[in-house]
């Protein structure tokens, strides 16, 4: 065992990395709801997505299995850069003057800087595997998009991207990453598509959201027989990759003889959080373990502490099927935040059926207290991270002050999902004093959820 008082970076060797994703269906007391037909809200079937997926992806969807192996084409690209690290965050604990323990899992030494790259290996991997040859994608801040450019060289694949206009304006390196790995990066609302087209019409400076960005990239796969359409967050299948987070996580911890007592995660599609999440709710469940796990989300777009859980579309012209889901209506378009990862207007289907079970928490942080926290991690830490999980951070400072507090031990995990090595400007905007929180208003979700399908 390491000694856990002296070891600040714990470390598996390639030999212990995990070969199997974990899927959380297989032990969840009450079955997550199907995906419906957007049109006769039947449950959907295998044909519905396959206009957009590869079979072996829609399996994985409405897979019921505990474990899946992880292909060995995909193991190989994996050990470029896991297993990732698990830190202590000695030097945050020292600032923060607590006797709390806080872990953090660092996603951002893969290639694109981010833990996006889990699940855009696999997903390229399978489509070159059934002979698609390009696949489209919508991108927020930019990780997803950057991960899957990736993805799609390491395969020979082609990439084209959708990033919504208000990212594309403002990251414009994460674009040029894209770029460098082969894709092609549009700002949307584009002029490619015939909804982007109807869009800039009414407003030639609209800021677009992920949800505009996911229709344009639907649109497009579904045009062409060899292309499919790729998505960084939200379905099963995409959590499920994201667990070998969590799985590297509970080896390193048990290196150390710790478990934690309180685990938060960002949470904007899902993926993330539920990488990290799910493995630690499987030993919750079993009966191993009974950390609180806290979702943390923007108070900017807060899906789950203010959303309804109902069915609604995926993306915001109708196209894809209805999902259940925490949600603020698929009209909704979010202000420009600086977690531009973070702005979509639902909630992963499992994550939202986990909170609604119970099973796990949420609360909402606005983005100045996540940046502050952000620059007391950086200060203390040397990673300057995204502005993603800065909200994660956020609530692992305000849970080892209360551990200070109480005057207790308490062992917080949290993943630093990526580095905000691209995101600069947003910090700049915040050393600036010119940040400014933005707290969604109630009749702002009231009128995008009018849009909402209403089911009989």
């Amino acid at each position: 065992m390491v000694n856990p008082e002296t070891a600040s970076k714990i470390l598996l060797d390639e030999s212990e990395m995990p070969t199997q994703w974990y899927n959380i269906v297989a032990d969840l007391p009450v079955p997550p709801p199907p995906a419906l037909h957007p049109m006769t809200h039947e449950p959907a079937g295998p044909e519905d997505f396959a206009p957009l997926f590869p079979m072996a992806l829609i399996e994985q969807e409405v897979s019921t299995k505990r474990y899946i192996d992880i292909p060995g084409g995909v193991l190989d690209v994996y050990k470029l850069w896991r297993p990732s690290p698990l830190y202590r965050a000695r030097r945050l604990e020292k600032l923060l003057d607590t006797p709390a323990k806080i872990y953090y899992k660092y996603e951002g030494v893969s290639p694109s800087g981010s833990h996006k790259t889990n699940t855009s290996v696999p997903q390229a991997y399978y489509n070159h595997q059934e002979g698609i040859t390009k696949l489209t994608t919508e991108t927020g801040a930019g990780q997803w998009g950057s991960a899957l450019a990736f993805a799609t060289a390491q395969y020979g694949m082609e990439c084209e991207v959708w990033q919504v206009a208000a990212s594309h304006r403002a990251k414009p390196y994460r674009r040029t990453m894209m770029e460098i790995w082969g894709a092609s990066v549009h700002a949307s609302p584009s002029e490619l598509t015939e909804f982007g087209r109807q869009l800039l019409a009414e407003n030639p400076d609209h800021p677009g959201s992920l949800g505009i960005a996911i229709s344009e990239a639907v649109s497009e796969a579904v045009a062409d027989p060899k292309t499919r359409y790729a998505l960084g967050s939200v379905l099963n299948h995409v959590l499920l990759h994201q667990t070998i987070i969590g799985e590297e996580a509970l080896l390193q911890l048990a290196k150390v003889g710790d478990v934690p007592d309180v685990l938060v995660g960002c949470t904007g599609g899902g993926s993330n959080f539920g990488g990290l999440a799910f493995p630690f709710l499987r030993e919750k469940l079993a009966g191993k373990m009974n950390p609180t796990i806290r979702c943390v989300e923007p108070a900017a777009c807060p899906s789950l502490t203010k959303g309804e859980y109902r069915y609604d579309f995926g993306d915001t012209a109708g196209l894809t099927p209805l999902m259940k889901m925490h949600t603020l209506g698929h009209d909704f378009v979010p202000e420009p935040i600086h977690a531009g990862g973070l702005r979509y207007h639902g909630m992963s289907p499992l994550v939202s059926h986990i909170y609604d079970q119970g099973l796990v928490e949420a609360i909402s942080i606005p983005q100045t207290e996540c940046f502050a926290g952000a620059i007391q991690f950086a200060r203390a830490e040397g990673i300057v991270p995204a502005p993603e999980p800065t909200h994660a951070i956020a609530a692992a400072v305000r849970e080892a002050l209360a551990a200070k507090e109480a005057g207790e031990e308490r062992v917080i995990l949290t993943a630093l999902c990526g580095h905000g090595h691209l995101d600069l400007a947003s910090y700049e905007t915040y050393l600036a004093g010119t940040m400014t929180d933005l707290d969604l208003s109630d009749d702002a979700i009231a009128e995008a959820m009018k849009s909402v399908p209403v089911l009989g």
